[in-house]
């Protein structure tokens, strides 16, 4: 009875006696003790719910970072040879770091929650051969479940009855229009979710007629249940930015024991004491790590959030800032993403349009409407059981083609809530899924008109005559045949058609199932489609020059989701179109080979657009997924970076998603992917200023083992200008202006923030600042003394890199070039960690506690010199670069 996979039944592939059986019901429902039974035995109706991490989990996640270790390690090392400014300051920094990274991940909201709040709260269902209201997570497999229009469907069920029964199902199919549901229908197995019209879903909505279903799965057996459980198992992975930075942590890692161990060698082979070597072993370590950068790309990433707000982009994750600027692939939906997720007539068709074959344009069609367009608008506004909600402007109640009709009429200047009370309808005959039409009758100009609308091909064999502009004629087979035609032809465009007609009759029906729908005069044609948003194909082809290509995944038909795709520019030669059915008998590495030139993935399912996301991942690409439905929500958690819709978007989909896009609109994806490739190369450019400043420590300290000097600068030191006179200046780099052809770049793939050109940068500026302080403390000790040269090793070191900072606003223009455009905010760090120098020096305290000591106006003017030094030397390399196009 459990609906487990190891033993799924397949209801929509059973006959209701069959399917009855299989459940050990009766359409009488199930007694109260059964009920009972079944709950106790096989749970509630309701979704169970991640168990959230603790503080201590994640502050361990946090303290496992290599970087961490190292620094935590060199912490521990300063104790036990009782260095405790040293071990304070590191252990400052890594409680920074690790309370910045727990807050950030205590903002993420749980995903389980927000699909718990989708199910019905209550339903109304048989217990012992009587309706009641039972709470819906009380319902279990076998309950018969009583459903009507404007009601969430409570469970899983198979229909055993329905009447003229729609069911939206878009945030779990994908589709925007409402299924149309028969519970006689059985199926093969493997038919798609959004065919089995035979089926009802948890969380999907009636929106017209009524049915009676026999509850199949609860809670996470359900098919809602399996998104949870897909969402359940995608809830952690790395995100490009942390497996990039855990690789620098890694490298540096190996390089710094190397260089540790060796200096350590070489050290005890000079018979250095023990205390000072190891000492010299911490400040290696140190020098190693760049302190300030988890902190410095976390408020980089920060900055880049407050500016992508200011553009409706809300940002959910701060990896998702620099993620999205490496995104090589947009996987988007259709339904709401693409498209407006309003259906809207575009077109109408009526006897001259059938005749040359093609329909007219609605907007083109207003100045004809007192001559032939008035019946068939009449037809549109009357026979429809939709209407405008009056608490939400614009806002459809009831089946969405029917609202169109709606704003179609009000686009010829018809109220519509004003037209029927002029007009009152006086007779319905219901739309059921057999006649495919639906009919009412009204009192116009004095004369009792029933209305048609429905299926064409279902009606026209019921019309004796056709309007045309010269008033009403009998239709012949040749209108018929060009009606079909045309509609047929709409049908290929990815437009849905609706046909009308009209009756005049001689008195008003008094039974209700009177036939009227006879002897007919059919008006026309309409064709509607979810327009697609026109801004779109802008942002489309923007993409498209930046190599990042766009894919739509969607539940739709095959030929409606190309005909979009071509209207949006998605589709172009030499892509392929693949169905849901052919993805199911491809495996993994057929899939791999087809996704590089896939442009449209149609008529798939939930567990379809997680398989394509994971598809693309393995082919080394960035995926970024668009969605707004819970049938998205897996696929969003499981992308690279996930955005959701904020108006149309289900609570399941923002809370599975990094990003939201508060307008709705796919364009400001573009300017998300600018502002995530600026914050990538900010923190591109943040880390090759840190590191070259690290390798100039690095190397500093090791020739000074090597040629066995007393030590040129201290492990206070290398933490002062890590962090007081580094990190200011990195942050403002952090907030550099986006160069000016940054769209026109295609996304970087590499795994590494290492790419082309980047180590070579780092070791030669490295190189320099350590060669110019090297030079100083050699100078200051002949001049002076160990202390004297100390000093100006130190302030030579920490000033150069300031200037040196200048040097990473471009890797190939002058650091004086107005093309750069403009960052004040640099200027300002360099005034201010200078000032924190001149403190350091001037105040005897801080000058004590650092082992510094006073310079002479000569000694001065060598350590402004040599500062200067490496700012010159990179100039000199970026010259040669421009004039021998060679990579440096």
């Amino acid at each position: 009875m459990s609906n487990n996979n190891e033993n799924k039944v397949f209801y929509h592939s059973l006959g209701v006696e069959d399917m009855l059986k299989s459940l050990n019901t009766t359409t009488e429902g199930l007694s109260d003790k059964e009920a009972l039974d079944r709950l106790n035995k096989y749970g509630a109706n309701e979704l169970k719910k991640a168990p959230k991490k603790s503080i201590f989990e994640m502050l361990k996640e946090q303290l496992s970072d290599v970087m961490v270790l190292i620094l935590i390690a060199a912490a521990l090392l300063s104790v036990i040879l009782n260095e405790w400014t040293e071990a304070i300051v590191i252990m400052v920094i890594v409680i920074i770091d690790a309370v910045i990274g727990i807050v950030q991940e205590k903002k993420a909201v749980d995903a389980m929650e927000a699909l718990k709040s989708m199910s019905a709260p209550t339903a109304r269902a048989l217990r012992e051969g009587e309706e009641s209201i039972v709470k819906a997570r009380e319902l279990v497999i076998g309950d018969v479940v009583i459903l009507e229009d404007g009601c969430i469907v409570p469970a899983d069920m198979r229909l055993i009855e329905s009447a003229n029964l729609k069911i939206e199902e878009a945030s779990l199919t994908g589709e925007s229009v409402p299924t149309e549901k028969d519970w006689e229908d059985v199926f093969e197995r493997d038919i798609p979710l959004g065919d089995r019209t035979n089926m009802a879903y948890t969380s999907s909505i009636v929106t017209y007629g009524n049915g009676i279903g026999v509850v199949t799965a609860t809670g996470m057996d359900t098919e809602v249940g399996s998104i949870a459980g897909m969402l359940e198992k995608e809830d952690d992975f790395d995100t490009p930015l942390k497996r990039k930075l855990n690789s620098v942590g890694k490298i540096l890692s190996v390089v710094g024991i190397v260089v540790c161990v060796l200096m350590f060698i070489i050290g005890y082979m000079y018979q250095k004491p023990l205390i000072p070597l190891l000492m010299t072993a911490i400040s290696l370590a140190i020098s190693i790590i760049p302190e300030g950068l988890p902190a410095t790309a976390t408020i980089v990433m920060a900055l880049g959030v407050q500016r992508m707000a200011k553009k409706n982009a809300l940002v959910r994750k701060l990896p998702a800032v620099e993620t999205l600027g490496s995104a090589t692939v947009i996987c988007s939906d259709k339904t709401g993403t693409l498209t407006k997720n309003q259906m809207t007539v575009t077109h109408i068709a009526m006897n001259g349009d059938f005749e040359k074959g093609e329909a007219t344009e609605v907007k083109a069609a207003g100045e004809k409407y007192e001559h032939i367009y008035k019946d068939l608008i009449s037809a549109a506004a009357l026979c429809n059981n939709a209407s405008l909600d009056p608490d939400n402007e614009g806002e459809i109640l009831g089946d969405p083609t029917e609202g169109a009709l709606i704003y179609l009429a009000k686009d010829f200047g018809i109220d519509h809530e004003d037209y029927e009370d002029e007009h009152e309808r006086e007779f319905e005959q219901p739309f059921d899924s057999d006649r495919k039409r639906m009919s009412t009758v009204h009192i116009m100009d004095g004369e009792i008109t029933s209305f048609t609308k429905g299926a064409v091909d279902e009606m026209l064999p019921l019309c004796t005559k056709i309007l045309t502009e010269q008033g009403v004629r009998d239709i012949t087979e040749e209108d018929k045949a060009n009606i079909i035609n045309l509609c047929r032809k709409m049908s290929e465009d990815a437009l849905r058609v609706l046909g009308f007609a009209k009756r005049i009759l001689d008195e008003i029906p008094e039974e209700d199932d009177e036939d009227i729908e006879f002897d007919m005069i059919f008006l026309g044609a309409v064709g509607m489609i979810d327009p697609p948003r026109e801004e779109v194909i802008d942002a489309v082809e923007t993409c498209h020059k930046a190599g990042i290509r766009t894919i739509m995944i969607t539940g739709d038909h095959k030929i409606t989701a190309m005909a979009i795709a071509k209207k949006l520019h998605i589709y172009k030669d030499g892509n392929t179109v693949i169905s849901g059915d052919e993805l199911d008998n491809m495996n993994d590495d057929e899939l791999d080979k087809l996704v590089g030139t896939a442009a449209v993935f149609a008529r798939v399912s939930p567990k379809d657009k997680l398989r394509i996301i994971k598809s693309l991942k393995r082919v080394g690409e960035v995926a970024a997924m668009t969605g707004d439905g819970v049938n998205d929500s897996p696929a969003l958690k499981a992308a690279d970076i996930g955005v959701a819709m904020g108006k149309s978007g289900t609570d399941v989909a923002k809370d599975s998603a990094d990003m939201i896009l508060m307008d709705d609109n796919f364009t400001t994806i573009e300017y998300a992917i600018k502002e995530g490739r600026r914050v990538y190369r900010n923190i591109q450019k943040v880390i090759q200023f840190l590191l070259a400043g690290n390798i100039a420590e690095i190397l500093t300290l090791f020739i000074a083992t090597v040629l066995n000097w007393d030590a040129p600068i201290l492990a206070v030191h290398v933490l002062l200008i890590n962090l007081a006179t580094d990190t200011l200046p990195a942050l403002a780099l952090g907030v550099d202006p986006a160069g000016r052809n940054i769209m026109k770049h295609k996304p970087i793939k590499s795994n590494s923030l290492f790419e082309k050109g980047l180590v070579v940068r780092v070791l030669l500026h490295g190189l320099y600042i350590m060669i110019a302080t090297i030079s100083a403390y050699q100078i200051g000790i002949h001049i002076d003394s160990h202390e004297v040269g100390m000093t100006m090793a130190f302030l030579v070191l920490a000033i150069s890199q300031l200037f040196h900072a200048l040097n990473q606003r471009s890797n190939t223009q002058s650091a004086f070039t107005t093309k750069n455009g403009h960052n004040k905010y640099l200027f300002l760090a360099m005034v201010a960690s200078g000032m924190i120098l001149a403190l350091t020096i001037c105040i005897p305290q801080l000058r004590e506690f650092f082992s510094l000591t006073t310079l002479s106006f000569e000694e001065w003017k060598i350590v402004g010199v040599f500062s200067l030094l490496p700012l010159l030397l990179v100039e000199i390399t970026k010259l040669l670069k421009r004039t021998f196009h060679f990579e440096i």
